[in-house]
């Protein structure tokens, strides 16, 4: 029988029974199955991936289903402690599957190593005399990893920019290297630091920085939804989500939570991954701020027939290989779920849950806001919080949402008189 990721109820079955279906639809072994239920990693390993271990947090692990990307069905693992929005990816992917689901495409797995040059008289001359030389200091970079280059990665090509500061020009070079199924970020780091000094010999400057540069705009990913008017609830919804996104292109203020509804997908896809949130974080709004001012990572716009179109680009540094990805047992397990097989098409993958997201926060506030929804969610944290176990806890959540009042006071108020009555 085919596999579909368009499951009716999900939310409906135990976590037992959730996992024995991803289990199944990935073929996941039981020593992976019990990685994911937090029985695979020890201190040992931990204490292998960071410094001064002394255990660790965990961090909820759900799946988001229904996508459908270029044709294929994922079940989309995500890491993240924010209620809702594990829910909204799904819903999300559910509607777009209406208008044929997400497609997607990315460029070469390129990163850009950063050598900054100072103490320099004549820094376009400089400049000039590094371009001459472009040849010799790639071979010098791709003998640093042979490996990579033995796959068809390594430096591919380098760019110098003359960068005007206080205490005069500085020379920076661009060193761009394809990184195939890796973050890269160590084999960039290396072979800047490897081409630094003849850089010197070249120009008669001082390198000081040899670094990668998180702002991957080489690297990008990109995502396209055709989202059906009558699907989603007509054409004035289509007008508002529209409006709410015109108000992101010109406001700043709304642009910086547009883009965080982004990265609540983005992030926690990266996280179960086992990649850099970090870098990925920061790339992408500097991305969004490339051209001088903070813009959103999606556009949204309406088509010949009045449905809704969603298109993201954004760069996504991530890889397969390397650090956690390989070294965290649930990591790996979330990467076989994935059934990615390569870095490009794990960074298109996150691309559509960010594009999947973002409409489904435009939508919740274009019709009935962003809080009916997510505050059930955030209800149940309260009760919770409030002491609230077993049945307990959805009394007290029934009730709170049926007063419209969500706070810890409330919620220690409706348990004692729970408990009292019983």
């Amino acid at each position: 029988m085919e596999k579909t990721s368009r499951v009716s109820g999900f939310f409906k079955k135990t976590p037992e029974e959730r996992l024995e279906f991803v289990k199944s639809f990935s073929e996941l072994t039981d020593e992976e199955a019990s990685a994911i239920m937090g029985e695979g990693a020890t201190l040992a390993d931990l204490d292998r991936m960071v410094e001064n271990v002394i255990g660790w947090i965990e961090v909820p692990l759900g799946v988001a289903l229904n996508f459908l990307i270029n044709g294929k069905d994922y079940i989309i693992p995500m890491a993240i402690e924010e209620p809702s929005v594990i829910a909204a990816a799904s819903n999300a992917a559910r509607m777009a599957r209406e208008g044929g689901g997400f497609r997607t495409c990315s460029s070469e797995p390129l990163m850009i190593g950063q050598i900054q040059i100072v103490d320099l008289r004549d820094p376009f001359s400089a400049r000039f005399e590094i371009l001459r030389e472009r040849d010799r200091i790639i071979e010098l970079a791709n003998k640093e990893d042979p490996i990579l280059v033995s796959l068809g990665g390594g430096a591919k090509d380098l760019k110098v920019r003359v960068v005007e500061g206080e205490r005069g020009a500085n020379l920076v070079v661009h060193l761009l290297v394809d990184c195939r199924d890796a973050m890269g970020a160590n084999a960039v780091n290396t072979m800047a630091e490897r081409v630094a000094p003849v850089l010197e010999e070249i120009t008669g400057g001082k390198a000081i920085l040899r670094i990668v540069s998180n702002l991957a705009d080489q690297r990008i990913a990109m995502a396209r939804a055709r989202f059906l008017k009558e699907v989603i609830g007509g054409e004035e919804v289509v007008d508002r989500i529209i409006d709410a996104y015109m108000l992101a292109r010109y406001d700043p203020y709304r642009a910086a939570t547009h883009n965080k509804g982004i990265m609540n997908g983005v992030t926690a896809v990266v996280l179960a991954t086992g990649n850099d949130t970090r870098a990925v974080e920061a790339g992408a709004h500097a991305y969004a701020a490339r051209g001088g001012s903070y813009l959103p990572l999606t556009r949204w716009e309406k088509d010949e027939n009045g449905d809704l179109v969603g298109t993201i680009e954004m760069p996504v540094a991530v890889g397969l290989v390397g650090g956690a990805t390989r070294s965290h047992p649930v990591a790996r397990a979330v990467i076989k779920i994935l059934g990615v097989r390569t870095a490009r098409e794990l960074s298109e993958v996150i691309a559509a849950v960010g594009l999947a997201q973002n409409f489904a926060a435009l939508r919740a506030l274009a019709t009935e806001g962003i809080q009916r929804g997510h505050m059930r969610l955030h209800a149940k944290n309260i009760a919770i919080a409030a002491g609230a176990t077993g049945d307990e806890i959805e009394r007290v959540v029934d009730t709170m949402v049926r007063e419209g009042v969500i706070r810890l006071d409330r919620a220690r108020e409706i348990l004692d008189g729970l408990r009292l009555s019983s």
